[in-house]
């Protein structure tokens, strides 16, 4: 189990309990030097079983071992670009359960045709399948903050079936929410080179060239990514 942030270590001495292995990941050098400690007067018979990496979950590229489950409290500001990194770099990993921010929470989970379906949702629902599964109130937390939070779990899925890579279907995706409410024909002109190649590569993937980017799933935008000319 990979653990995102374990501060104090409260959630780390609970999943010492069910997990073979746990694999912490704290920025905070004071907090990552405590932690071990923590555990080892704590849950001594589990001391063993925990590993912890000194490192910033946005660029850690390797782990003590390969993780099948990640548990993570994300901070607002961060908690997007950390998911769609673990997602890329740990691909053992198969389930998970975060809590983030509640309208980070509700953009993760979004579905095609929602309001606050943006880029978060469609990356995400390019690894895997989301749920919110739960709230927890700003009043458990010490001190208490001014947001409410929301839980999400995560369930790992195969990418969409498609040639093009996933480097080329998000630039496709960025492109296509750069500016909200923007025709895809027009949003998707300068990846295409031109307007008119956007809308021939549109028309070839069966989707509207009217239509706006928020309409749209991720297997709809891997045949877009499909239909553009590479050197666009």
């Amino acid at each position: 189990m990979l653990e995102i942030g374990p501060g104090l270590g409260s959630l780390t001495l609970a999943l010492l309990e069910v997990a073979e292995r746990v694999v912490a990941v704290e920025i905070d050098h004071l907090l990552a030097a405590a932690l071990p400690q923590t555990v080892a007067d704590r849950a001594p018979d589990r001391a063993a079983a925990l590993d912890v990496v000194e490192a910033d979950a946005m660029r850690v590229t390797e782990l003590p071992a390969q993780p099948t489950i990640v548990v993570a409290n994300l901070p607002y500001n961060v908690s997007v670009p950390v998911l769609l990194h673990l997602l890329a770099t740990f691909p053992a990993w198969h389930r998970g359960l975060v809590m983030v921010q509640s309208e980070v929470a509700d953009r993760l989970v979004a579905r095609p045709g929602s309001k606050i379906y943006g880029v978060p949702s469609v990356k995400m629902a390019w690894y895997s399948r989301t749920a919110r599964v739960g709230s927890v109130p700003s009043r458990v937390f010490w001190p208490v903050p001014n947001v409410e939070s929301g839980l999400v779990a995560i369930e790992r899925t195969d990418p969409p079936a498609t040639t093009a890579g996933r480097d080329r279907v998000f630039a496709v995706i960025d492109a296509s929410f750069a500016q909200r409410r923007k025709m895809l024909r027009a949003a998707l002109s300068g990846l295409a080179g031109s307007s008119a190649a956007a809308i021939s590569a549109l028309e070839a993937a069966g989707v509207d060239p009217t239509a706006r980017g928020e309409t749209l799933t991720v297997d709809q935008f891997a045949r877009i990514a499909e239909q553009l000319p590479t050197s666009g």
